[in-house]
């Protein structure tokens, strides 16, 4: 019986979880700022805990929701008052610019110098003299705007216009057609039979992934 009542309580946990991740969105399983981090971690706590409460499990259930109602009103309000944000995670600060370090946002951000290094070179600038900006955001992660010479050459610099590329959409996974796709794309499987054929497969199942972008440019790739 007590087995019976661990897996029960399992299963809601994981039932509850799942509802409140939904009602929170995405941002739970992103680059978390700082309230998100904390409200995420105590919700995993309480689940892990009404898990193995056998006695009165609606107390960490009702524990469970009261944090996600919480943080589903905390991120409305941010959306309505930007201000609150400020307050609960912080504003970028400007680490670096035209070549000087601000020690003064450096202490404020609780960032020393071997972490900035670090994160600089995590964005692929290992020489500081290429960086004209570069931003703490309050998510900890670090943005860098490159000295004009240093950025990357762009098609506009060089006057071209280069034809606009469009997102590509699966229409076979692991052999098989995603009919839904094709027809929300306008297609069929008369034609997708005619773009194999015309790659020199014989049907889908020889294809591991298919994609089609909106100029009906299809690519297929075979597993090893």
């Amino acid at each position: 019986m007590e087995i019976l009542q661990v897996i029960l309580t399992s299963v809601l946990s994981v039932v509850a979880l799942f509802i409140i991740g939904k009602l929170m969105g995405h941002k739970q399983i992103a680059q978390l700022d700082f309230f998100d981090y904390i409200t995420g971690i105590t919700i995993g706590s309480i689940a892990a805990e009404l898990a193995t409460e056998l006695q009165k499990p609606w107390k960490p259930l009702l524990a469970m929701l009261v944090y996600g109602i919480f943080a589903v009103c905390m991120s409305i309000m941010e959306n309505k008052l930007p201000r609150i944000r400020k307050y609960a995670n912080g504003i970028p600060t400007i680490i670096f610019e035209n070549g000087k370090i601000s020690r003064q946002n450096m202490k404020k951000a609780k960032l020393d110098l071997s972490e900035f290094l670090l994160l600089c070179r995590q964005a692929g600038y290992f020489d500081l003299s290429m960086i004209q900006t570069a931003v703490y955001e309050y998510n900890g992660t670090l943005s860098i705007l490159p000295v004009s010479t240093e950025r990357p050459a762009t098609p506009a610099d060089l006057n071209l216009s280069p034809q606009q590329e469009s997102i590509y959409t699966s229409i076979i996974m692991d052999g098989r057609i995603q009919g839904d796709k094709l027809k929300k794309m306008g297609l069929d499987e008369t034609w997708l039979q005619q773009q194999l054929k015309a790659q020199g497969y014989h049907s889908a199942k020889e294809v591991f992934l298919g994609l089609c972008d909106s100029n009906n440019a299809v690519q297929f790739y075979q597993a090893k």
